[in-house]
């Protein structure tokens, strides 16, 4: 079990405070996280949804937490010396620090992230920027990994980093059981874009590309090509690249790829098929394209996952 420290202040919102609560918290046992939320000055807070909360801990539970969140901030208030000491000392320690919505001006303000990238609500990505000129801050995607340190847009996609943490650390399987218990997505890249305006079908049986997605996924195991694929679902391959784009924010091939890869990664964890088999199964062809594939994108071997999250 990996212990967290969530940090919450005065005048909050609720929602952003609840976000890895509820997704690293368990309610219906058998967790995986001791989750504990802490705040510079224990005791009551208000929050900006009209009610109060009462804090118990302190910043010391960053001394020992595995993970540290920032869920948000008030881009307007100035961290204090002692909180952004805490946050340091925790990352340098080894913590993975993660900042959701606009806590990246926590990150930021740490300086853990220097000279690297970090992501925000689009909203505040050009105020982040020019407080800290060192930092590529990015308003184009929903969350980032660093490894140490994790960030990302606001809202739901804060729900998509929380349960890219599980994922990482405990692998597929555990991340989606955690997604069907949350009835949310099992998992939204973090390169999707973070606004898509794209309209909502009167009808969910108008979402062609909802239904390409569905086909693709009852086929990962075989060879998927552009021009098929838009012919399920009656479209020329120009239109439906496009529409494809517009729907998701990616490329049909990089979509399918990110499928194919959960799909191995699943298998690796929940079954001992060899190697070859398991790259058959999920439509890489050859254990060789897999290893590829998975150092690629994963920076880890097949072999490597499998021994990372075999069952204890």
């Amino acid at each position: 079990m990996r212990s967290v420290a969530v940090l919450a202040f005065d005048g909050m919102s609720p929602f952003h405070l609840s976000v890895p609560c509820l997704v690293l918290g368990d309610p219906w046992g058998g967790g995986r996280y001791d989750v504990r939320v802490c705040a510079e000055e224990p005791g009551s807070l208000r929050t900006n949804a009209g009610f109060g909360i009462t804090v118990e801990h302190g910043l010391s539970v960053m001394e020992t937490a595995d993970v540290v969140i920032l869920p948000s901030w008030e881009p307007s208030r100035t961290p204090s010396p002692v909180l952004l000491t805490a946050i340091r000392q925790a990352h340098a320690r080894g913590a993975v620090v993660l900042g959701l919505c606009i806590g990246a001006y926590l990150v930021a303000a740490s300086g853990i992230a220097d000279g690297r990238e970090v992501v925000t609500h689009w909203r505040w990505a050009a105020d982040l920027q020019a407080r800290h000129p060192d930092l590529a801050v990015r308003a184009d995607v929903l969350w980032s990994d660093l490894g140490d340190v994790m960030t990302s847009a606001g809202t739901a996609s804060s729900l998509d980093c929380c349960l890219h943490l599980v994922r990482t650390q405990y692998g597929v399987e555990a991340a989606e059981a955690r997604a069907r218990d949350l009835v949310i997505a099992p998992h939204r890249s973090g390169s999707q874009a973070q606004y898509i305006p794209v309209p909502v079908p009167p009808d969910p049986g108008d979402d062609v590309i909802e239904k390409a997605m569905v086909w693709a996924r009852a086929r990962l195991d075989q060879p998927v090509s552009l021009d098929e694929w838009a012919a399920a679902v009656a479209l020329s391959r120009r239109t439906f690249t496009r529409q494809f784009r517009a729907r998701t924010g990616s490329s049909g091939q990089a979509w399918l790829l990110q499928q194919r890869l959960d799909r191995a990664r699943l298998l690796l964890e929940t079954t001992d098929h060899p190697v070859e088999r398991v790259a058959t199964a999920s439509g890489f062809g050859s254990s060789a394209a897999l290893r590829h594939h998975f150092h690629a994108v994963l920076g880890t071997t097949p072999q490597r996952h499998r021994q990372d999250f075999a069952p204890v």
